[in-house]
């Protein structure tokens, strides 16, 4: 069983050191300490006492410098599954919310659509292309992170580029929508399911940006 002493300290320092999933690295870390736990018992059977064999333990492990890189590249893939979820669902069903919310909103679409400058169809498409378009993304990184990980050279990228998508993603949408919502002379807060999409998307834009900072600084400490 590990005393609070020379494991704790290491544990925690190291625990310290990384950015990531909790969940991740809650696991990672009793690993840590089951390996040291169990390297501190083998040198206890070899006539060591419990505190030198904790201090040789953590010794053979290997310096908190040396073995995070190793244990924050793992978190920093965790954070790109998690991401790569995230974008895999939520944006296909953001898109998705949107379609039905424009089609039963109660107006006459013809004299809508009359209205619409000439660049609001094309606009309109990229938007919803760009959605799907991101979903598939999500879908194939969530691969390259999960099943295929291990035949990846550098699954870390993958991570940093989910990142740098959900923020140049998110600014582009978002000042599209806007654009589409200005011209399109319609009253969506006027409409109860509309406010109520607006409300869940930008709670799940919110949780993208979280998300894609959380990717990025995972995976840049890798390297820092």
């Amino acid at each position: 069983m590990a005393s609070a002493s020379v494991i704790d300290d290491y544990v925690t320092g190291l625990a310290r050191s990384l950015r990531g999933p909790w969940r991740v690295k809650r696991d990672l870390m009793a690993e840590a300490r089951d390996g040291l736990v169990d390297a501190t018992e083998a040198l206890e059977a070899d006539g060591l006492p419990r505190s030198e064999a904790e201090r040789l333990a953590v010794e053979e492990f290997g310096a908190i410098g040396e073995i995070a890189p190793a244990y924050q590249e793992e978190l920093a893939v965790g954070q790109g599954r998690r991401t790569a979820l995230l974008l895999f669902l939520s944006v296909p069903l953001t898109t998705l919310m949107w379609s039905v919310i424009w089609q039963n909103y109660p107006a006459d679409p013809a004299a809508a659509m009359a209205q619409w400058p000439g660049w609001f169809g094309p606009v309109s498409r990229v938007v919803d292309y760009s959605g799907i378009a991101v979903g598939l993304l999500g879908a194939v990184a969530l691969i390259i992170v999960g099943p295929a990980r291990r035949r990846v050279r550098r699954p870390l990228l993958v991570t940093r580029a989910l990142g740098v998508l959900i923020w140049v993603k998110v600014p582009v949408v978002g000042v599209l929508s806007f654009l589409l919502s200005s011209a399109s002379a319609i009253d969506i807060t006027v409409y109860a399911p509309g406010v109520v999409a607006m409300l869940l998307t930008g709670a799940v834009t919110l949780w993208q940006l979280h998300s894609g900072t959380r990717c990025l600084m995972a995976s840049f400490r890798v390297s820092g």
